[in-house]
């Protein structure tokens, strides 16, 4: 009886224990920080057709101020019948014309357009893709061609999804199109400006005697990606074993901070180079430099290319990692220039098919994507404007045969080495260094293995070896 009084004593004690409040003093909380994201920017780009040239209606792809566009059945005219804003417009029979490239952000699209000269009156279609290009769709109604001067329509864009445009032609008669303005807010996601190559050699017919600019280093900023793990320039891995050591004379590591390579005194040129692409690196804060220079951070037991070093060879300074790759700074961007960057490449493969290659790379990035990039080249002797030749500047510098690139696509995140699989979208590509090469690079789609044996390089190799059977020997078909 004691022991059962006992418990119910202490049964009480314990539930008027946790009834009573707790009086222990809080300390005040400090309110929460609110961050305020800035407001997207707004932006207006227009494409006025004054950098680009074709004369004739034969299908093709035009290198513009904004991008590259296709042209069928139309082309540049600059007539007096043309009717135009400037020098220059488009003239367009049957066909169309057609954005490869995407713009982020837009809210609005106008676009100037008449009749070409004497011409009947015709109509055309503005039509819509959100799908790279895949489908397209009609906006708005048909355009009633009847104006001898310019007619501006605008029409409204309500999709938040990457877009390019088809102005699609009905009728037989032909029509003029001018300033095509695009408006929007944010990142529009593209290079306005000239396309990414030095022009013929340094763009003149100077036989290289010339003074060069001064050789130069690189400064590297806070923008340029990690030296290891995610995000670094070689975090899948030294395809040739390269080292940073005087010996390696023809596979030389140099670790520039915005990209890194294997270099080759005896060419003259890069055997490879390795960057890393997000959407940190393509932020346009910086315009295109062009301060083409020699490296002086080789040893003088090297042979030093200089910025005239392929004047009136007939072959551009072609990028290995592109300009418009590193635009977050003015010294990532001008890293790019640097001679140890560069390879004697013929001006169409390097102005258009690369060219093509670099933009719809950078088009991943704005989708959502971060790329790895390895670039290379091979092989002895090159077509460029002035005929076949196998050395430039005194036999100094090799003109490869053939020009590389692979390409790893992940969506943008981390751990990225461990989110490769085998249906991880890698692209290869390899393309004769000729001035005939078709602009589509896609046509010169391989496997990575293909590059590999045509190299001896060990590509992808800090994949774990399983991965790299399954991706490498597939061809990109995308």
């Amino acid at each position: 009886m004691k022991i059962r009084k006992l418990l119910i004593y202490l049964a009480l004690v314990l539930a008027i224990a946790s009834c009573k409040k707790d009086n222990t003093p809080t300390q005040p909380t400090e309110p929460p920080v609110v961050v305020t994201p800035e407001a997207p920017k707004p932006y207006t780009i227009t494409e006025d057709f004054e950098t680009g040239s074709k004369t004739a209606y034969a299908k093709a792809d035009v290198q513009l101020n904004t991008g590259l566009w296709s042209f069928n059945d139309g082309l540049i005219g600059n007539l007096a019948a043309d009717v135009k804003d400037g020098l220059k417009s488009v003239r367009l029979r049957t066909g169309d014309i057609t954005m490869q490239f995407d713009i982020n952000g837009l809210e609005q699209i106008s676009i100037k357009h008449a009749k070409y000269g004497n011409d009947a009156a015709s109509t055309w279609q503005l039509m819509i893709s959100d799908d790279g290009g895949k489908t397209f769709t009609q906006l708005g109604t048909d355009i009633s061609e009847t104006s001898t001067t310019f007619v501006e329509d605008a029409f409204k864009i309500t999709t938040t999804k990457p877009v390019r445009f088809r102005i699609q032609k009905t009728g037989t008669t032909r029509i003029n199109i001018d300033d095509i303005i695009f408006k929007g807010k944010g990142d529009a996601g593209i290079i306005v400006g000239p396309p990414d190559t030095g022009g013929d050699g340094d763009g003149s017919t100077d036989p290289g005697t010339s003074t060069p600019a001064a050789e130069r280093g690189v400064t590297v900023g806070a923008d340029a990606p990690p030296g290891t793990g995610d995000n670094s320039n070689l975090l899948f891995g030294n395809p040739s074993g390269a080292q940073p050591a005087i010996v390696m004379v023809d596979n030389y590591l140099i670790d520039q901070g915005y990209y890194v390579e294997s270099y080759s005194s005896t060419r003259g040129t890069p055997n490879w180079v390795s960057w890393h692409l997000d959407a940190t690196n393509i932020t346009n804060a910086s315009p295109r430099r062009d301060d083409f220079a020699g490296f002086i951070g080789l040893s003088n037991t090297f042979y030093h290319v200089e910025s005239n070093s392929y004047s009136g060879s007939g072959f551009d300074r072609g990028h290995n990692c592109p300009s418009a790759d590193r635009t977050s700074s003015a010294d990532a961007n001008s890293a790019t220039f640097l001679m140890t960057n560069m390879i004697p490449q013929a001006p169409n493969n390097n102005q258009q098919t690369w060219a093509n290659m670099e933009n719809y790379l950078r088009a991943q990035v704005v989708a959502g994507n971060e790329v790895y990039i390895i670039m290379g080249n091979y092989g002895t002797g090159g077509t460029g404007s002035k005929g076949t030749v196998n050395k430039i500047n005194n036999d100094h510098i090799t003109v490869p045969s053939n020009v590389w690139k692979v390409a790893v696509i992940v969506p943008k995140g981390d751990g990225d080495l461990s989110r490769v699989a085998s249906n991880t979208r890698v692209i290869a590509v390899n393309t004769p260094n000729i001035n005939t090469t078709n602009s589509d690079w896609k046509q010169y789609r391989v496997t990575v293995r293909d590059i590999e044996n045509a190299t001896g390089y060990n590509l992808l190799s800090n994949l774990p070896q399983s991965v790299q059977d399954a991706v490498e020997t597939k061809k990109d078909n995308l």
